[in-house]
């Protein structure tokens, strides 16, 4: 499982856009050019990418409510992201979606789920549809660490136990569900303890090195392709902005913060990579330039896109 120069610096390129477009929208939302809200990732761009960079073409993912990093790392267009989030036309779900639901089947992402838990059973229901059809792929199902205590959790767990269905239960351990920190609410030290009553694997990894949940991924994924079924990987990150936009993060000390920007998945990488010589300040730079390139023209994209008629409201309906 060596990691070519290549797909490192893929991996690095993939966390600079996840972080550069959580800054992009965040400045697009301070100027009330982006209707609703949004929920932020900012430090938990390892978490995405690796996992994301460990999936084949076909396979699946599902998301939360705070699904832009999922969504830029499994490689949806961005423009079409951003055009989400302006309510456009253009947009990967067509304008209807917003933030806490973008997502596009076609290109592995199932639109994501707001309702805490809400996309845990809907992964074992993919999975089994994978398995059902001899297809050869597998889901990875994004989740926090706040919704490892919603029922939804133990059920479809339990279900895909049982079944040995081909999905990678992945929890992004950011220690807080909303403003409750995890140890308040969770008597297990580790939310990965929790797999052993299922009879499945379970592992807690640093989920600030992308190389590391790589790594780690293509184990569990390797695992699911091969029948053995599902695992459940634990990472642990930190969000370094507030829940929400709302939310100024008042519950977090100071100093727990600082901490945690010192375990910076990017600064990280950077550190390491320029001390081997993977990468330069050149080459950074570059990378960032192109970036931010990217984001430019997705803005421009969206805001030149038409917002979807009126009457389009009716159309995307399921109806028995």
């Amino acid at each position: 499982m060596n990691l070519t120069p290549e797909k490192k610096l893929a991996m690095y390129r993939s966390m600079v856009l996840c972080r550069m477009f959580e800054e992009q929208v965040n400045s697009l939302f301070l100027q009330g050019k982006l209707p609703g809200t949004i929920h932020q990732a900012q430090g938990q761009e390892a978490s995405a990418v690796g996992v994301c960079q460990a999936l084949e073409e076909h396979d699946m993912i599902t998301s939360t409510h705070r699904p832009h990093e999922h969504a830029v790392a499994r490689g949806i267009p961005v423009k079409y992201l951003m055009a989400e989030l302006f309510a456009k036309k253009t947009g990967c779900c067509g304008g209807k979606g917003g933030s806490m639901h973008i997502g596009d089947a076609a290109l592995g992402m199932l639109p994501a789920i707001a309702i805490v838990g809400g996309g845990i059973p809907l992964a074992a229901g993919y999975a089994l549809s994978f398995q059902y059809l001899k297809k050869p792929n597998i889901v990875a199902c994004f989740f926090g660490d706040g919704a490892s205590n919603i029922g939804s959790f133990h059920e479809a767990i339990n279900m895909a136990a049982i079944w040995d269905l081909p999905v990678v239960f992945v929890c992004e351990n950011n220690k807080y569900g909303a403003s409750t920190a995890i140890d308040q609410v969770m008597k297990v030290k580790r939310v990965s303890d929790r797999a052993a009553a299922y009879g499945i694997p379970g592992q807690t990894i640093d989920g600030n090195e992308v190389e590391i949940v790589y790594r780690a991924m293509r184990e569990a994924a390797a695992r699911a392709r091969e029948g053995k079924g599902p695992t459940l990987l634990e990472l642990e990150t930190y969000r370094l902005v507030g829940h929400s936009r709302s939310d100024p993060g008042h519950y977090r000390s100071k100093e727990e913060v600082a901490e945690w920007k010192k375990r910076d998945p990017i600064a990280r990488f950077e550190a390491t990579y320029l001390t081997e010589g993977l990468l330069t300040d050149d080459l950074i730079r570059t990378i960032r330039l192109s970036v931010e390139q990217e984001l430019n023209e997705a803005v421009a994209f969206a805001e030149a896109s038409p917002a979807p008629l009126p009457e389009e409201c009716l159309t995307d309906v399921f109806n028995e």
